[in-house]
């Protein structure tokens, strides 16, 4: 089994910051693509940033430029620093990574893993 525990989140102030860090831990081949998402109640999840395991990353338009997401392969673990934090990043926040591990049937499989998630609120 695969699991991913992320921490970090909480409370801060508009124009404040934030660092998530999100640990992957199991059976373990291969970490791919790792990223984080958010969601606000009664929407759908949306993407804010994604990183390759050669280290390319991609973002969001809204959070460009205020985000950072890194990744330490040896530690099977993904960041993601938040900077000029608005009320409108508000959100419950999952990071995601696709991982290679062994399959039931002795092979090796992909998939696609979900941490359980860390609220931010940004407020005053």
């Amino acid at each position: 089994q695969v699991q991913l525990v992320e921490s970090g989140g909480g409370l801060v102030q508009p124009g404040g910051s934030l660092r998530l860090s999100c640990a992957a831990s199991g059976t373990i081949l291969n970490i791919f693509t790792m990223g984080w998402y958010r969601q606000v109640s009664g929407k759908e999840r949306e993407l804010v940033a994604t990183i390759t395991s050669g280290g390319s990353t991609n973002y969001a338009d809204s959070v460009k430029g205020r985000f950072t997401i890194s990744r330490d392969n040896a530690k099977k673990t993904v960041y993601l620093q938040m900077n000029i934090l608005t009320p409108e990043d508000t959100a419950v926040y999952y990071c995601n990574a696709e991982v290679l591990t062994i399959a039931a049937s002795g092979g090796s499989r992909i998939m696609k893993v979900w941490g359980q998630g860390t609220l931010i609120t940004v407020s005053s």
